[in-house]
């Protein structure tokens, strides 16, 4: 692991904010004395399970029919 001071790690900041290999650990440290890590995030695995919200859903029979004339007068803006 590499120690870095905080001074060093400010003036290099574009060297550390960019994308760095899955190894890479670092320390930084003020006065010498470690303050922080570094270390690689883990990307969280994602599990899908197909057809889970089979039967929670409804969709109104209606859905898709014309709205009336009073609702979509609520919608229009009067300038």
């Amino acid at each position: 692991m590499q120690t870095v001071n905080f001074h060093e790690a400010k003036t290099s900041f574009r060297d550390w904010s960019t994308p760095q290999p899955a190894a890479r650990k670092s320390s930084f440290a003020k006065a010498g004395r470690p303050a922080a890590r570094l270390v690689p995030m883990e990307r969280a695995k994602i599990t899908r399970r197909f057809g889970g919200l089979k039967g929670k859903v409804r969709i109104a029979d209606d859905f898709d029919a014309p709205l009336s004339d009073d609702v979509i007068a609520v919608f229009e803006v009067v300038v």
